[in-house]
């Protein structure tokens, strides 16, 4: 199985309505490795790690964010896969 590596960065109402949280849940349903953090500027920066089919999936949770969120865009970025992350952990 390829391995695909995204970074996701989620714009809208993403901080302060458990976004992250909501991501690493997705993350553990999707087997998928990377992280998930809060940016400065507001917006919400994930990597991904995984199948193509599940880290697709896992696109699909964060575009639909969670009950309090408001997701207004969705950036993709296509990396090269890397071994740095054996799970999914939320930074700080």
């Amino acid at each position: 199985m390829a391995i695909v590596a995204r970074k996701f960065t989620v714009r809208g109402l993403v901080q302060g309505v458990g976004f992250r949280y909501f991501a690493q849940r997705s993350a553990a349903r999707h087997q998928i490795r990377g992280y998930v953090k809060n940016l400065p500027d507001g917006s919400v920066e994930a990597l991904a790690l995984g199948s193509e089919r599940m880290v697709e999936e896992f696109k699909h949770d964060l575009a639909a964010g969670p009950t309090y969120s408001k997701v207004e865009d969705l950036e993709e970025l296509v990396l090269e896969p890397t071994m740095e992350y054996s799970t999914f952990r939320v930074e700080r």
